[in-house]
């Protein structure tokens, strides 16, 4: 399989994207999925409750150390960024970690963050979907993501909540794709089996 991990990065609207992105993959979608939903540091279990309503797949909060399993989509605990790591640089054997290191772009979980190291573990075999969102956050994690060989998605700027971060994901030439929202998950499924 040509990709092997996606990483979606969300913020002021993100709840409405995601439910539309998930509820859109089957629940056979062999690929994991590590999402970065911006939140109050003191959320609860909400988001993660809300989600797995629309999806067949798991949603959980990723936890420390954690292996990352096909299939599975995982949240971005509140006030902790998360990272991918691999153990022997095979990416067979990557997991997550969290971090409260200082706030990235104002932000913690920080989507840069994510997608960043994303990249470093995955290289070409990852794909970064940037949404809806107030801020520039995930920017310059899409373009480590492409620099690496990876596939870039951005939300259409016309069919987002805010149109501020995909724009500024387009502005700076790091999407490979520029998709509306609803056509987001029939491309993944197409790309991924």
């Amino acid at each position: 399989m040509k990709y092997q991990i996606i990483v979606i990065g969300t913020s002021l609207g993100g709840l409405e994207a995601l439910q539309v992105i998930l509820l859109g993959l089957p629940k056979t979608f062999p690929i994991p999925i590590a999402v970065v939903q911006h939140r109050h540091k003191a959320s609860d279990d909400t988001l993660r409750d809300l989600l797995q309503s629309y999806t067949n797949l798991v949603v959980k909060e990723a936890e420390d150390k954690e292996e990352i399993l096909p299939g599975w989509v995982y949240l971005a605990p509140a006030d902790y960024h998360l990272l991918i790591e691999s153990k022997d640089k095979t990416v067979s054997q990557s997991y997550f970690s969290l971090s409260t290191d200082a706030p990235v772009t104002y932000a913690r979980p920080s989507i840069d963050v994510l997608f960043e190291t994303a990249a470093d573990a995955y290289n070409q075999k990852v794909i970064g979907i940037l949404l809806t969102g107030a801020n520039q956050d995930g920017v310059q994690g899409l373009a480590k993501i492409k620099a690496r060989g990876g596939m870039t998605i951005v939300e259409e700027p016309d069919s987002a909540f805010c149109s501020i971060m995909p724009a500024a994901a387009i502005a700076l030439g790091v999407a490979d794709q520029v998709l509306p929202l609803v056509d987001i998950p029939a491309f993944l499924v197409k790309i991924c089996n």
